[in-house]
């Protein structure tokens, strides 16, 4: 089972306008043990078509929990 742990830091960098084209990328950046299972950082970053920057950039924190 996976648990939203929560997130890190979110970071708004420019607005989306109605009628965008946008694209969500996630990347696995850490893994590290805790008592509960293992909890996974993810970096996701929402681009916009034909913008140069992201419209947001944000880590979560995610758990992973053993089945019983």
């Amino acid at each position: 089972m996976v648990v939203n742990y929560g997130l890190d830091r979110v970071r708004f960098l420019q607005p989306v306008t109605s009628g965008s084209r946008v694209r969500a990328v996630t990347e696995l950046t850490s893994v590290d043990p805790s008592p509960q299972g293992l909890r996974a950082g993810l970096t996701t970053t929402v681009e916009l078509e034909g913008s140069p920057r992201p419209a947001l950039v944000a880590a979560t924190i995610a758990l992973v929990v053993p089945e019983p």
